[in-house]
């Protein structure tokens, strides 16, 4: 039997139990998606999981992807990886039964995604693919749907997202690839260089299609003149596969997803790259904000995966490992107790499974609110969407960061073996740091969340998720005192987090953005400290009122949500006064410290 990476009992609480999905039934599109198919459905990936990719992990880490003279080669098993993926319906899984999809919601897509990347953080290919697709089918015309669609959707063809170029990084509005219009309408030639491409260029498909931001020859500085381009390696021309002068720089030798090649691509060298325009000009990085806020929460799920995998390792070998006796027990002739039974295995543990099933319990809330915001109408539409604009940053940054000391605390239960090959922690260490640059730095969410979201029309997000926090508070008041208890706390919490918003808000009117956004970062903590004690006491009320009727494994699993809930309230949640005190201070130390200290 495989060792587990990933706890299917909890991902049906949280789909099935707290977040109901099941009522996604209502909306016409999703009426085949009752508990009697998610279900299966959630077996199906897990058995993908557990014979294709999960057994290839350690294996794609030391068998890494090579380029030589231009050509990259990776693990053969990636190929039966996006075939097996493909072949279940998964890449397109989300779209119109006429481009191979299947109406799925996105709740249990990425329900679907979350096993994969647990059991093989190699599996990401796939999913940029998933989301290049989906920008086509957004907004391009019907011949670019008929051309590109079916085949990314089949696995044949695979999707990036290229973005980032060598003088621009993360400042998007100093993209500087071109595009020429050609004689044929909607064709330009492109010249440029993307770096850090994921799935750049790879041997596991036919062909790999560039989802690419460049400047139509005059174009308005800065981010207004950015256009979105479908550039493909190769092209077709009387029905036969050409180049298109897409060429590969090379691969870069990353600390870890050695699996997962990111590339840097040449586009043009030879006046000969030929792109196709997607949408209007000038609109694309509009455009590419839905595939970015897609993989935003595509990175939480990486990252909650691999922090899941380190978790159920480090939970096995604590129970198999025996070491040491208790303090009250010095008697050396008497056996060793596994390190499981010692307190401070325990917090360590119990801090991993707070981190790992509150960043889950998030993530497929914020899934929920897209496919709200997807089917629903009105007032619910615009709320969902609002609460989602509210909590990306956040789903896609507490998983990451979090996650990071969530596989640390793994290591250290193993010790020494946690820092050796003979184990996957060491590799899942390494494999988890990414996610925290991946999709936009945590400086920039910070940026993003405290500069932005928050001042949504006039704070309605914040309001509205302040009303969220008051259900579940109201609920909690019904349950039992333990729950009560977290009840009153996240209460004063959110509180004191409106507090500081409001200073922060006012030192910004006073002081300017500077001021405001100096310690952006650390709001972001901040911020996601409460938004996850707020799932996880939705999770502790439903598993409260479920354990009225529960019995054997039922019965210990609601207790563990709640025991665990504590945990986060008595150990993690407390963190956030020291964070209030730094973000109320006056003294913006960062921004008055000169350069030249730093010697």
């Amino acid at each position: 039997m495989l060792p587990p990476y990933l706890s299917h009992r909890n991902l049906r609480f949280v789909l099935l139990e707290m977040l109901e999905m099941q009522q996604l039934t209502r909306f016409e599109r999703y009426t085949d998606y009752d508990k009697d198919t998610i279900e299966p459905l959630l077996d199906a990936a897990l058995q993908i999981a557990d014979q294709h990719l999960f057994p290839f992990y350690m294996e794609m880490d030391r068998k890494k992807a090579v380029c030589v003279n231009g050509v990259v080669t990776t693990h053969p098993q990636l190929k039966v990886i996006i075939q097996s993926i493909a072949e279940g319906g998964w890449i397109g899984a989300h779209a119109d039964p006429e481009f191979g999809g299947m109406n799925m919601p996105l709740t249990l897509l990425y329900s679907g995604l979350l096993t994969f990347y647990a059991a093989n953080v190699n599996a990401c290919y796939p999913f940029l693919t998933q989301g290049a697709a989906n920008l086509i089918l957004s907004f391009g015309s019907d011949a670019l749907k008929e051309q590109f669609v079916h085949k990314m959707h089949s696995g044949e063809w695979q999707g990036t997202m290229a973005l980032t170029e060598p003088q621009a990084g993360s400042s998007l509005s100093d993209v500087i690839a071109t595009a020429e219009p050609t004689e044929t309408a909607g064709t330009y030639l492109i010249k440029g260089q993307k770096i850090f491409i994921s799935g750049g260029d790879h041997d596991a498909a036919e062909n790999i299609v560039h989802l690419l931001l460049a400047r139509i020859k005059g174009a308005p500085a800065g981010t207004k003149g950015i256009s979105l381009f479908v550039v493909p390696k190769y092209r077709s021309e009387n029905n036969q596969f050409v180049s298109n002068d897409v060429t590969t720089a090379g691969i870069y030798g990353k600390m870890g997803q050695k699996g997962y090649v990111a590339a840097h691509l040449m586009y043009g060298e030879k006046e000969d790259c030929q792109g196709y325009l997607l949408g209007e000009p000038n609109r694309g990085l509009n455009y590419m904000f839905q595939m970015m806020n897609e993989a935003r929460i595509g990175t939480g799920l990486v990252a909650a995966g691999a922090a899941s995998a380190a978790y159920y390792a480090s939970l096995k070998y604590a129970q198999e490992r025996p070491q040491g006796r208790l303090p009250s027990s010095k008697d050396a002739t008497k056996p060793q107790i596994p390190i499981i039974e010692h307190a401070d295995v325990r917090r360590m543990l119990l801090f991993q499974k707070s981190v790992v099933e509150g960043s889950i319990a998030l993530l497929m809330q914020c899934s929920y609110y897209a496919d709200l915001e997807r089917m629903a109408t009105g007032i619910e539409k615009h709320h969902a969407f609002l609460l989602l604009e509210l909590l990306t940053p956040i789903a896609k940054s507490f998983p990451s960061e979090y996650g990071v000391l969530s596989v640390s605390q793994a290591m250290q239960v193993l010790g020494g073996a946690g820092y050796c090959d003979d184990f996957p922690v060491e590799q899942i260490y390494r494999d988890i740091r990414v996610n925290a640059i991946y999709e936009g730095t945590t400086g920039i969410h910070g940026l993003d969340l405290l500069g932005r979201k928050v001042f949504i029309e006039k704070g309605k997000a914040v309001q509205l998720f302040g009303n969220e926090m008051i259900n579940e508070i109201s609920a909690s008041e019904q349950a039992s005192k333990p729950v009560q208890k977290a009840g009153r706390q996240l209460g004063a919490v959110a509180q004191k987090l409106q507090e500081v918003t409001q200073q922060l808000m006012k030192m910004g009117q006073e002081h300017g953005a500077e001021a405001l956004l100096a310690d952006a970062t650390l709001y972001l903590d901040y911020f996601s400290l409460v938004a996850v004690a707020w799932i996880w006491l939705k999770q502790a009320v439903v598993a409260d009122k479920a354990l009225q009727k529960a019995v054997g494994d039922d019965r210990v699993f609601y207790e563990s949500k709640i025991h665990t809930m504590r945990y986060f309230y008595e150990y993690e949640l407390p963190k956030t006064k020291a964070l209030h005190h730094r973000l109320s201070s006056t003294d913006k130390l960062t921004l008055t410290t000169p350069k030249e200290y730093f010697i």
